[in-house]
């Protein structure tokens, strides 16, 4: 009887060593919750409601991956955590876009937002997301144009 209790006792700690902490994924190149993998941004173009504007080239899953290729959806509504209205979805090399009227912004890279255009004024980096939303987005109001690196 003492053994099974202690079989028990020892199974359930194992358990929960191995689950880990109930509601976080955490994976080795985890590096924010805005910066999402390609495959979660293709999930994201495939099921959202938001109307789409692609810019730059066009994403296609069929192709090598780039070390020097980014896509970037940014978008000019939020309702709670959900990030919709009308979205543009670049994809390309380094360079600045133009993001008026932006609010929230998901990326397959770090890259920096600025609250002037031409990638002027105040700058800050995806990474450093201050109010993560739903789908890998992060609200970024005021936002005016968007760096895009080439690293």
């Amino acid at each position: 009887m003492q053994f099974s209790a202690i079989f028990i006792a020892v199974a359930a700690f194992a358990a929960a060593v191995v689950a880990g902490p109930a509601g976080r994924e955490v994976t080795e190149n985890t590096t924010s919750a805005s910066i999402v993998s390609d495959a979660e941004m293709a999930h994201f173009l495939a099921t959202t409601d938001a109307k789409l504007t692609f810019i730059g080239d066009l994403p296609n899953p069929l192709a090598k991956r780039s070390a020097q290729t980014t896509t970037v959806t940014y978008c000019t509504k939020r309702v709670g955590t959900i990030c919709g209205g009308t979205c543009t979805v670049y994809t390309g090399g380094a360079t600045c876009l133009d993001a008026t009227g932006t609010t929230c912004i998901s990326a397959t890279k770090d890259i920096g937002f600025c609250d002037e255009t031409e990638c002027n004024g105040d700058c800050s980096a995806l990474s450093l997301c201050g109010t993560t939303l739903a789908s890998g987005f992060c609200f970024t109001p005021n936002t005016q144009s968007i760096l895009v690196s080439p690293l």
